[in-house]
């Protein structure tokens, strides 16, 4: 244990700030929407704030790695924290002169959105740099239990707050963060310099970017890898917009349960973590993260579809997302062990891009087919009928319909994608 937190010594201090200061964020992000839904009562203004947020992410990922690989990563996290806490002194600003209006909090959240997009790929990059390579697992459940305190804490800790101190305090608290993270990166973390090549400094823009995706075409594995997670995140991300059409208007639903319901992902990604960190490295690390996921999408769909049990509900959210962590450590060590130091920068970029432009896919049609397909069919089928005794009946039957479907979707991709991906062959360190 003295040797890992010796060897991790550095990795500590950035993964535990930067941690903080994400929870910081989580909350403004949080109780801006709580702000903005109390001032509109509109939650397609609300939901824009997320849109806002990741439309700039996603279109813009592809091109980050290229300032990534060309620079210093510790700068380039610098600015963009610092751009980034910017946006919430501006807000705080106009908040404390009743000026603060929906268009701002748009324009401001896509300029996060851009910041965090420029941000990910240097800090995955950097992340590999200062972690030796034994402790890749390791690091990632690590990473893996920060996110699920976050998921965990960040709704509880941002409602307190907001309902007693008021919006103010919830930046504050934002701000404060921010700057024990800016400080540790500055003073405490060092991340080697001179890892960049030369010659991408070189290299055009439009060259760099097109080297990330060129690597991509001539490495398969990973790029089936990126391609069968784009599938999962359109699955769970349409999940995301039907829980709540689920749980929300059921006679033994309501917030008080959904608020419950989704703790319990947390709190499953909480464990995953853990197990992820002590769990010996698997002998497949590729059949490990198409099988998780066929377990995952499949059980969890399947159980809140058919379901109008509080209990089962939970019970759909912990298994599903226990496997979460444990896919995403090991995929995380296929990338930094195959993809070259040089290269990951772009590569993450193109990644972030490919993988995750599906998930505001997945919001639209998971609620517009609540919405327009699934409640109105289920209004239309008798009582008595097997559709009524699978899914119920009233208000929430179509999104439980809508479960079902996604269940299925899930289930098939990940059947396509494990067989492709049977064809590839993985080994952690092939140069030992």
């Amino acid at each position: 244990m003295k040797n890992l937190i010796t060897d991790l010594k550095t990795f500590l201090i950035l993964w535990s700030t930067q941690s903080l200061s994400q929870l910081g964020s989580s909350m403004t992000g949080f109780a801006l929407t709580l702000w903005l839904y109390q001032k509109t009562g509109s939650a397609l203004q609300t939901a824009l704030l997320s849109i806002c947020s990741y439309a700039p992410y996603v279109a813009t990922s592809i091109f980050a790695g290229a300032f990534s690989d060309r620079w210093n990563k510790k700068k380039i996290m610098l600015a963009c924290d610092t751009f980034a806490a910017c946006c919430s002194v501006i807000v705080l600003f106009l908040l404390k002169a009743e000026l603060l209006q929906p268009v701002h909090m748009y324009l401001l959240n896509a300029i996060s959105g851009l910041m965090n997009s420029v941000q990910q790929p240097a800090s995955d990059v950097a992340m590999t740099i200062i972690i030796p390579d034994k402790y890749y697992q390791k690091a990632s459940g690590l990473k893996s239990l920060s996110n699920s305190l976050i998921t965990i804490f960040n709704p509880v800790l941002a409602t307190a707050v907001f309902s007693l101190l008021g919006m103010e305090a919830v930046i504050s608290i934002d701000l404060t963060t921010f700057a024990i993270a800016f400080l540790a990166l500055l003073f405490k973390v060092n991340i080697p310099s001179g890892q960049e090549r030369d010659f991408a400094k070189k290299e055009s823009f439009i060259e760099t970017v097109r080297s990330g995706l060129s690597y991509l075409n001539n490495n398969r594995l990973i790029l089936t890898l990126i391609l069968f997670l784009a599938g999962i995140n359109f699955v769970a991300s349409a999940f995301d917009a039907v829980l709540p059409a689920l749980i929300l208007p059921k006679a033994n639903g309501g917030e008080a349960i959904l608020g419950i319901v989704s703790a319990c992902a947390g709190i499953a990604t909480l464990v995953g973590s853990l197990a992820t960190v002590l769990l010996p490295a698997p002998k497949n690390r590729i059949r490990v993260i198409y099988l998780t996921m066929l377990f995952s999408l499949g059980t969890e769909n399947f159980l809140l579809s058919f379901s109008d049990s509080p209990i089962l509900w939970c019970l759909g959210q912990l298994i599903g997302w226990f496997f979460v962590p444990v896919m995403n450590a090991n995929l995380d060590v296929i990338l930094r062990t195959s993809i070259p130091l040089e290269m990951q920068g772009r590569v993450y970029s193109c990644r972030n891009t490919l993988q995750f432009f599906t998930i505001p896919i997945g919001l639209f049609v998971g609620g517009g087919m609540v919405d327009k397909v699934c409640e109105p069919l289920m209004r239309s089928v008798a009582v008595g009928s097997l559709a009524a005794r699978l899914f119920g009946t009233g208000k929430g039957s179509g999104a439980a319909f809508m479960l079902f479907l996604l269940g299925i979707t899930g289930v098939i991709i990940c059947l396509i994608f494990g067989r492709i991906l049977q064809n590839y062959t993985y080994t952690d360190y092939p140069e030992n």
